[in-house]
């Protein structure tokens, strides 16, 4: 009987302590979807990233060039999605 009792105060313990570790873990995951949050960038401060010393490439009209000729080569195949055909004469 006394196994019994204690088989059972272990069972509720763990179910306890599993239901603490659920809210926990909810509370956590939960707390990122808030909207308290500032946005990390503020309206002053986007000219600084759309300055074009802020792009990935070091050349724009040249990869400007190159993104267009990759489109002409590939707009048969349809990769990008790019209007027209082969000849890059769109």
């Amino acid at each position: 009987m006394k196994a019994i009792k204690s088989n059972q105060s272990r069972r509720s313990r763990l179910l306890k302590a599993v239901t603490i570790i659920t809210a926990i873990m909810t509370l956590g995951l939960t707390s990122g979807c808030s909207s308290t949050f500032e946005p990390w960038v503020k309206p002053y401060e986007r000219d600084n990233l759309a300055d074009p010393i802020m792009s990935m490439n070091r050349n724009p009209v040249s990869m400007s060039y190159t993104h267009h000729a990759y489109q002409a080569r590939e707009g048969a195949r349809g990769a990008e999605g790019g209007a027209g055909g082969g000849c890059g004469c769109n």
